[in-house]
């Protein structure tokens, strides 16, 4: 089943959560975001190479849309890591996939390609509240900003993985997506750094000084996210997509569990109770998608202009 890569990469996405976390006291979200894209371009770059595969594409523009939305929920998302924390932006971050089910639910019932169903709405209702007993987020008065743009960073996410889908529907293979996603990130850091420079140009101010830990975190930070990102990017591109978004859900399980073994956090048994609903509901879910007929690549070549591959599934 290709939506099991959900897993590895929400295991992946969890330790980079924990890497920026602690990279957050050390570098600006500017360069946090700029290091872990340009790593992530010349990683890719090799794969892409070593495959023979080539850079050049005919959805220029569609790569481009998924960029921005992309890199927009990554600073939405790295910025609050350091102001808040770890559980409660990784609540507010992975409500994504309850934005995914509730734009194909109701994209299908709008088509009248599929009726709505009361089990998935269920499933669904039961994952986010498997989430609010894990983590239990409070948001003090002073964390409203960073708060609401993690909230936010979860609904851009959800649009960016469909985009995902639809690219992959389109015939564009997850190397030449991640890579110029990772593009886009790499000039959305040098713009933050202008832009933090006061339009003066990237000054030595902006950047701060390396260190040993530094470099090691921004070097874990592009490989396990590239990793992480290319797993995603398959998921979303082969298996079932409400399937995969569940999946995702795992990522909150993971952190969890880094609390536990780095900070020495204590899950007592509304925590244990999360995750029985979160993996019920994930298992519920892929029941209730069983029989959804997953497009080709091929015969969504066929498909009529404009014709969006996410709604030939519903």
């Amino acid at each position: 089943m290709q939506s099991l890569w959900m897993l590895f990469a929400a295991f992946m996405f969890s330790v980079m959560g924990v890497c920026i976390k602690l990279a957050s006291s050390i570098y600006s979200t500017s360069e946090i975001v700029m290091f872990r894209s340009v790593i992530g371009v010349l990683f890719v770059a090799v794969l892409i190479l070593y495959h023979g595969e080539t850079f050049k594409t005919p959805l220029l523009w569609q790569h481009l849309w998924r960029g921005i939305l992309g890199v927009m929920s990554m600073w939405m998302w790295f910025y609050p890591l350091g102001k808040m924390p770890l559980a409660t932006v990784m609540t507010l971050n992975y409500m994504s996939p309850v934005w995914i089910a509730v734009i194909l639910l109701v994209n299908g019932f709008w088509q009248g390609k599929r009726k709505i169903e009361n089990g998935l709405i269920v499933a669904v209702i039961a994952s986010f509240l498997g989430v609010v007993l894990l983590l239990r987020p409070s948001i003090q008065s002073d964390q409203l900003v960073p708060g609401i743009l993690a909230l936010f960073s979860g609904f851009l996410a959800a649009l960016a993985y469909l985009q995902v889908r639809k690219l992959g529907h389109m015939g564009e293979p997850e190397s030449r997506v991640v890579f110029y996603f990772s593009i886009t990130g790499t000039l959305s850091g040098l713009l933050g750094a202008f832009i933090q420079g006061g339009g003066k140009g990237v000054s030595q101010q902006i950047w701060h000084v390396h260190n040993a830990k530094g470099m090691i975190l921004l070097l874990a930070i592009g490989i396990v996210a590239t990793v992480a990102q290319i797993a995603m990017t398959r998921a979303y591109r082969l298996g079932n997509t409400l399937a995969t978004a569940n999946l995702q859900y795992t990522g909150i399980i993971f952190s969890s569990a880094w609390g536990v073994i780095l900070w020495g956090d204590i899950l007592n048994w509304l925590s244990w109770l999360g995750i029985t609903m979160i993996l019920l509901s994930g298992i519920a879910t892929t029941y209730y998608n069983r029989n959804e007929v997953n497009t080709s690549i091929d015969d969504a070549k066929t498909l009529k202009s404009g014709t969006d591959p996410i709604v030939v599934e519903l």
